[in-house]
């Protein structure tokens, strides 16, 4: 028999995200938990405006249980999928053990399924702890190979700073405008995913190709690779393109997305962490072909 919820002195909230106490309270949830900070997406945008938070507080307002979900629309196999997404699960440790986690969890499952979302992803390096709610994973690819011969570019990019206004702005449009970049597996739209991402890994660089109208997100890895990690545009570039646009002529290759709008293939190489792609549908969803979604996605 399964253990009954105990939120003796706490109190359950939801939809929180307009209140300033509790948004630092989420933050400091977060940064306590994972240690990462939530708060700079604040002066990047803003939070995801159909983010949905559900939690338990103290007397204090202080946030002891959290999880989140928001509208994550994503294509699989060429079909755009109305999916929501859970993020910001976490339960600070005097409190474990109480079911609130659970009770969270099942509240946010409740909420997408009322606004009619066809599936519901997440992230997660605990994939037995979802999997009794109906989730299962997805095996993830990343592609790897020679690169190509870099071609002409009429300009060459610059890079983009998302602190300095003007090049946020420009992130923004285009982050609106965007078109998946795969038909594999690609997110459709998740502004604000983006732009907390370019905040956690320091590696990652961001370069504006003016005359393809096209920002690449890329990093230098192991060996001197190329490492392309997602393309914010309306018409994907080819790979020989954005390499002459950046005016680099890498011999390898790593593309953290299925290549299929690249003009480029690589080979597909499982990717092994400790961190799973899941997904609850209705219906049986199987990726067709090698896939992994861009990190830059990353919830």
């Amino acid at each position: 028999m399964e253990k009954a919820t105990d939120s003796t002195g706490l109190t359950f909230r939801q939809d929180y995200f307009a209140d300033d106490k509790a948004w630092s309270a989420l933050v400091s949830l977060l940064s306590d938990t994972f240690g990462i900070d939530l708060d700079p997406l604040k002066r990047l945008g803003g939070a995801d405006p159909t983010s949905m938070p559900f939690g338990w507080f103290d007397e204090s307002g202080l946030l002891v249980a959290n999880i989140s979900a928001f509208a994550m629309p994503v294509v699989i196999n060429g079909r755009r999928i109305n999916a929501a997404g859970l993020q910001s699960g976490a339960v600070r440790p005097p409190w474990r053990g109480r079911g609130l986690y659970r009770d969270l969890t099942r509240k946010a499952l409740d909420w997408c399924e009322a606004e009619g979302f066809e599936a519901i992803v997440l992230y997660t390096d605990k994939p037995a702890l979802y999997t009794p709610y109906g989730f299962r994973g997805l095996p993830m690819h990343l592609h790897a190979g020679a690169a190509p011969g870099p071609a002409m570019a009429a300009m060459p990019a610059r890079t983009l700073d998302p602190w300095k206004p003007e090049d946020l702005a420009l992130l923004l449009r285009a982050l609106t405008s965007r078109t998946p970049v795969s038909d594999a597996l690609a997110v459709c739209g998740s502004s604000a995913m983006f732009l907390i991402n370019t905040q956690f890994d320091p590696d990652v660089r961001l370069s504006w190709l003016e005359d393809r109208q096209a920002v690449i997100a890329w990093k230098v890895g192991d060996n001197n690779t190329f490492v392309l990690s997602d393309i914010i545009a309306e018409t994907i570039p080819p790979l020989d393109a954005i390499l002459g646009g950046l005016g680099i002529a890498p011999l390898a290759i790593e593309v953290l997305f299925s290549p299929d709008k690249l003009g480029w293939q690589g080979e597909a190489r499982p990717i092994d962490g400790g961190t799973r792609f899941m997904i609850r549908a209705g219906a049986d969803i199987s990726l067709d072909r090698p896939a992994t979604l861009s990190p830059m996605a990353d919830f």
